[in-house]
C-alpha cells in the first residue's frame, strides 16, 4: 500500500491513536488541521499554520469555486422522465442553475430527467436569469458559511417572489432557508457520509442519504409560510423545506448521490412535476 501511495502522490496518515482523535473531536467539535509531508517538520510551526487557517464561520468560500462564466451543460440525453410508462412525451425543460460549487452528477441527473441546464456564476443577478425565462431555477451545493452570501440570498429572495419553480440542494437549501426568512447555525460536527437516515414527514418514510455539510437551518427561525418537510433522524436537524405559497422547495442532503444511495432521486421528479404543475 505504501508503494501505491508514493507512486500516485497520495498523502496518508498512519500510526496514530484514532480513538484519542475521536474523543478530541467529540468534545471539541470540528477543528482546523494540517497534513504535511517530509522529514524536516516542526510540529509547533504546523500547529500555528493550522490556527492561521480562516474559520469557516464568516467565510465566503463560494467565490473561489464557482464557474467564472455562464455555460450550457452538454450531456448525452437520457430523458428518463419522457420514457417513463404512463407519461406523455414533452419538450425538454430549460433550467437555470446557480453554481455555488456544484457536483457534476447533479447536472447529469437533471439532464436524465429531461432538462437542458444553463449554469451561471454565483454572483449573477436573479434578473439576468429570469430574463431568459427558464422553466425552473436550481441552487447548487457548495462550501462555507451561507449567512455571509448576501448576494446569493438577495437573488434567492427575488426568485421566490417571482414564483419561478426553484429547487435547492445543500448550500442551496441553506440559502433558500435564509431567503425565506430563516437563519442558519454551524453544527458542532457536521454531517459527512453516505448513510444518514432522513424522515420525510409527509409519508413517514425513511430514506438513506448522502450528506456533506457543516451548517443547518434553524427551524425555530422559520416563518409560518415555510414548512419543514424532512428531518435528520440522528440529531433532529432540518433536512428539507418548502414554501406554502410559492413553488419553492429544497433539501439539505444530496439526492444525486455519487457516491451514495439513490433513495432520494425522486426529488428530481418532484422538481419536474412542480415545473409542469406551475405552468399548467
Amino acid at each position: 500500500m505504501r508503494d501505491y501511495f508514493i507512486k500516485n502522490n497520495i498523502v496518508a496518515i498512519a500510526d496514530i491513536d484514532t480513538r484519542a482523535l475521536t474523543r478530541k473531536l467529540r468534545s471539541g467539535g470540528v477543528m482546523r488541521g494540517v497534513v504535511m509531508t517530509g522529514s524536516q517538520l516542526d510540529p509547533e510551526a504546523l500547529v500555528e499554520k493550522a490556527r492561521s487557517i480562516p474559520k469557516m464561520e464568516g467565510s465566503d468560500l463560494v467565490r473561489g469555486v464557482t464557474t467564472d462564466k455562464t455555460f450550457d451543460f452538454a450531456a448525452e440525453h437520457d430523458d428518463a422522465f419522457a420514457k417513463t410508462p404512463g407519461r406523455k412525451a414533452r419538450r425538454r425543460l430549460r433550467i437555470a442553475a446557480y453554481d455555488f460549487g456544484m457536483k457534476k452528477n447533479i447536472l447529469h441527473r437533471l439532464s436524465a430527467h429531461g432538462c437542458d441546464v444553463r449554469v451561471y456564476p454565483a454572483t449573477v443577478s436573479a434578473a439576468e436569469l429570469l430574463a431568459t425565462k427558464p422553466d425552473g431555477v436550481f441552487l447548487s451545493n457548495g462550501p462555507g458559511d451561507p449567512a455571509v452570501l448576501t448576494y446569493a440570498i438577495e437573488n434567492a429572495k427575488a426568485l421566490v417572489q417571482a414564483d419561478v419553480p426553484t429547487f435547492g440542494i445543500c448550500l442551496g437549501h441553506q440559502i433558500l432557508g435564509l431567503a425565506m426568512g430563516g437563519s442558519t447555525f454551524k453544527l458542532k460536527f457536521g454531517h459527512r457520509g453516505a448513510n444518514h437516515p432522513v424522515k420525510k414527514l409527509e409519508t413517514g418514510k425513511v430514506e438513506i442519504t448522502s450528506q456533506n455539510h457543516g451548517f443547518a437551518v434553524d427551524p425555530k427561525s422559520l416563518p409560518d409560510d415555510v414548512a419543514v418537510t424532512h428531518l435528520n433522524l440522528y440529531d433532529g436537524t432540518v433536512e428539507g423545506l418548502k414554501h406554502k405559497s410559492h413553488p419553492v422547495f429544497c433539501v439539505q442532503y444530496h439526492p444525486e448521490a455519487s457516491p451514495g444511495p439513490h433513495d432520494a432521486d425522486y426529488l428530481f421528479d418532484d422538481f419536474i412535476e412542480l415545473i409542469e404543475g406551475t405552468r399548467a
